[in-house]
């Protein structure tokens, strides 16, 4: 069945993720960390949820069956979850969380953004569909995870300084860079499974970029690079995010726009043409309606 947007919660902060899971009150506005054990419940079942924020899940030997995008996962054993802004999820059931090992971390792109790991991230292919299931982690592999989060959650719970960002951040990095490290060792024992249509699509979108091609993406190239037609590249992604193919690439764009606008010295119209705009009004006219400012606005707040 496909996902309309009126079907999709949309949850866009860390505090309204913290609230819908039942986690405790969150200590920095774009970070939530918390212990399974202290997840008092969550809602709600069987909707399908958009998250607009990497979301990691730290689990111990339990059952929990969820959708992720239109698959499904179980938890059987110690394991980890990645999850990247805009990904859809759906949980058919309640799991209870009494005495539970594990943590839910949620941050939003903003905390890492101006950080090497900002533009790092986007090369983890852990946190994009591409991976069908989760990271199952040994007993030595879940003492150094359990150390970094302990590590991350010592430092959330201080009161906030000027350390504080730097530090959770080059802990976040440790955590993913060993998270590499354990999907790489699971890959030489499993099975490997060939890319999705969304980590394609994603990896055309980049490639576009990267190349500084200076025209707007089209729907209609994308659709022949994947040997499919608009309609029905549309079609399918939308049945599997709720997001046609031209509402997945101005969320590229935005977030492409975002990470530039904050870490380097380019002009708001040298970044537009970098982006494929034409006119820097156009550039400017579509972020303003994605993030509710304009983009030197958004440059000037970074």
């Amino acid at each position: 069945m496909k996902l309309k947007n009126k079907d999709i919660i949309p949850v866009n902060t860390v505090e309204e993720y913290a609230a819908l899971f039942g986690c405790p009150p969150i200590c920095h506005p774009l970070l939530s960390v918390c212990r399974l054990s202290d997840v008092k419940d969550y809602s709600p079942i069987g909707k399908p949820v958009r998250l607009n924020f990497y979301t990691i899940t730290i689990k111990d030997k339990t059952t929990c069956n969820a959708s992720y995008g239109w698959r499904s996962y179980d938890f059987t054993r110690g394991c980890m979850n990645f999850f990247a802004p805009g990904q859809v999820h759906c949980w058919k059931e309640k799991t209870a969380n009494t005495d539970r090992w594990g943590w839910m971390l949620a941050f939003h792109p903003d905390f890492i953004r101006k950080y090497p790991l900002g533009t790092k991230i986007g090369r983890l292919k852990f946190f994009s569909y591409d991976v069908r299931e989760a990271l199952h982690i040994s007993d030595m592999e879940r003492k150094v995870v359990e150390n970094i989060m302990e590590n991350i959650e010592n430092e959330y719970r201080q009161n906030i300084d000027a350390h504080t960002q730097d530090i959770i951040v080059s802990q976040l990095d440790v955590l993913l860079n060993y998270s590499e490290r354990f999907y790489m060792r699971q890959f030489q024992t499993r099975s490997s499974v060939g890319p999705d249509i969304v980590t394609r699509l994603q990896v055309l979108l980049q490639r576009h970029i990267d190349k500084h091609c200076k025209e707007f993406v089209s729907v209609s190239a994308l659709a022949n690079e994947l040997n499919m037609s608009s309609h029905y590249l549309s079609d399918l992604l939308r049945s599997l995010t709720g997001m046609n193919t031209q509402q997945h690439i101005h969320a590229f764009l935005i977030e492409r726009a975002k990470s530039l606008l904050a870490t380097t010295q380019l002009s708001v119209s040298e970044i537009a043409y970098r982006l494929g705009f034409e006119y820097p009004q156009h550039f400017n006219r579509l972020f303003k309606s994605k993030t509710g400012v304009t983009p030197l606005e958004y440059k000037n707040m970074n």
